[in-house]
């Protein structure tokens, strides 16, 4: 068995070769990994430093996308039977990679979510308290909005680790480019059925100053994604891909 892990990259000069080392270190036992970085046009020194890089699959944007982007074109080059997502930050623990793929190995499902707030819930007050109370109020309207529209349970939307069998993301292309991308790809998936497992996750918010991107805005696009998906018609591959060529 093979596990493809895809990071998308965008001004990750400082991050990404430790990022690539922890992923490297993870113990899967037999199942073998292939790393795929897609450089998403970065004007700082990342694509330097992944010439350097030995064992991983690169390739770059020549204009800056969108994170969605990034994984998608990732997606088109994955070989694993496994795919898992994976930011080029450190925000996230490789060490997860276990927990988050063994129900996919197990065949329980055909899509796994990591959780943050299955692990631990973020405190705002006293010397550990979290800087993004706006965040975990996004994230608290994301949640209800998903689980009331398509009348789930989950916990948490926004994780970076989800994993999912190939075969099920090259059934569901996703047109959206930017951080909505997960949104999108998840609506999909609970509307045509998918069985999806949801897992704990360990989560290290970086801050704006050491890179972080995400804003409000973001989560703006993410709401309206979230409801435009619970109604609009579901399109094939040929529709998706030929709407991405034409833009």
């Amino acid at each position: 068995m093979k596990l493809s892990i895809i990071i998308p990259a965008y001004n990750e000069e400082e991050t990404i070769a430790d990022v690539v080392q922890r992923v490297r270190a993870v113990d899967l036992g037999k199942i073998q990994k292939e790393i795929i970085i897609v450089d998403d046009a970065s004007q700082d020194r990342t694509r330097q430093v992944l010439a350097t890089l030995q064992h991983v699959i690169t390739t770059s944007h020549p204009i800056n996308k969108g994170k969605g982007a990034a994984l998608s074109t990732g997606i088109t080059m994955a070989t694993g039977d496994i795919v898992i997502f994976q930011d080029a930050d450190l925000e996230y623990t490789p060490e997860d990679y276990p927990t988050v793929i063994e129900p996919l190995i197990a065949k329980r499902c055909e899509a796994v979510l990591g959780s943050r707030f299955l692990h631990e819930r973020p405190v705002f007050f006293g010397k550990r308290k979290s800087p993004y109370l706006s965040h975990y109020i996004g994230n608290t309207l994301i949640i209800w909005t998903t689980n009331t529209l398509y009348h789930q349970q989950f916990t948490d939307y926004e994780g970076c680790y989800k994993a999912f069998a190939r075969s099920v993301l090259l059934d569901t292309p996703v047109r959206a480019t930017g951080f909505e991308f997960d949104n999108e790809l998840i609506c999909k998936l609970l509307r045509k059925g998918i069985r999806i497992e949801e897992v704990p996750i360990r989560y290290r918010p970086r801050t704006y100053a050491q890179g972080k991107k995400i804003t409000w805005r973001h989560g703006m696009t993410m709401l309206w994604t979230i409801v435009k998906w619970r109604f609009a018609h579901l399109e094939s591959s040929r529709t998706v891909i030929a709407h991405q060529k034409a833009a």
